[in-house]
């Protein structure tokens, strides 16, 4: 009996599944209410779509989660889908297709907040000064948040000679030799030039970064997220910003997104403000597809797939 996908993904990446070698049956998904396929399918391929993310606080369907053996989300997160999606025998998701990306993204905002050359180009005679310019090397970079990202992150900043601190949810070793793993929070902000913001979204780590933690900020600190917009008090970060204690931030990643016209974050001078591109998802497609065509290998094998979600913890 043939596998049967119903997919959310793009016409190229479903004509890629219907040539794996185990020939599934690739459907359409209903794009308004894709969670109708359960009846379908198998297997449900899943992005986070406006019709999951505006359906977060909607009642499980009745027949949900149908006949699925399988959702897999190709986003890393899970956190923009209802609750009720994770009631799928398995679910799995995207952990680490884009790590290396978003990494680059991090380091990229590193340097052009460390050497910030538009500040220093010379467009005439009068330009023609010195000044002095940032480093990284020397700094300290803290990460929260050690996973597939903040491991990412930290091979590279080492490689530029900079202290890493860390903090991870799980009280394991540091996957990479020379991560300092700190437990308590607020030494680990006190002690960062650039904060990187890599946690996973959860109701755990909802506004876990907050007014307090940003009061133990140094006042020339960087704080960059490419976490989720949830796991930062907005609010909260305008008002260090505004009060000068903090120095800048760089963010990908908002609550709601897109934030709404007006909104104070859009053109605060102390904001780079991105939208959601640090996975740069066109050039990771291709790893995404690769590793779910290895996971239905391992799925009509009888073997669980990787990337699995961990329900209780929620990513």
């Amino acid at each position: 009996m043939s596998l049967v996908i119903a997919s959310q993904m793009e016409e190229g990446f479903n004509a890629d599944l219907r040539a794996h070698r185990v020939k599934p049956i690739v459907i359409d998904v209903p794009e308004e209410r894709p969670w109708e396929a359960a009846n379908d399918a198998d297997m449900l391929l899943v992005r986070p779509s406006p019709a999951w993310r505006g359906s977060r606080d909607r009642a499980r369907p009745a027949a949900w989660p149908g006949r699925l053996k399988w959702v897999y989300s190709a986003s890393a997160g899970v956190d923009f889908y209802p609750r009720w999606l994770l009631d799928a025998p398995i679910v799995s998701c995207g952990r680490g297709v884009a790590s290396d990306e978003i990494a680059d993204y991090v380091i990229a905002a590193i340097y052009a907040q460390a050497k910030n050359l538009e500040a220093v180009r010379a467009r005439s005679l009068s330009d023609w000064k010195q000044a002095p310019l940032g480093r990284v090397s020397g700094s300290t970079v803290g990460i929260i948040g050690l996973g597939a990202i903040g491991t990412a992150v930290a091979r590279r900043v080492l490689a530029l000679g900079a202290r890493v601190v860390a903090s991870r949810r799980r009280h394991l070793p540091s996957p990479v030799a020379g991560v300092e793993l700190l437990d308590d929070l607020g030494l680990l902000v006190a002690s960062a030039d650039h904060l990187v913001l890599a946690l996973p979204a959860t109701e755990a780590t909802r506004k876990l970064i907050d007014a307090k933690l940003l009061a133990r900020a140094r006042p020339t600190a960087h704080l960059i997220n490419v976490a989720r917009g949830s796991v930062l008090d907005q609010d909260a970060l305008l008002a260090a910003l505004d009060a000068g204690r903090l120095g800048f931030a760089t963010l990908d990643v908002t609550e709601p997104e897109p934030l709404p016209a007006g909104h104070p974050l859009w053109t605060h001078p102390l904001v780079r403000l991105t939208p959601h591109v640090s996975s740069n998802y066109t050039a990771v497609r291709g790893l995404l597809f690769d590793r779910v065509a290895a996971n239905i290998d391992r799925f009509v094998r009888g073997e669980a797939p990787g990337d699995i979600v961990d329900v209780q913890a929620g990513y």
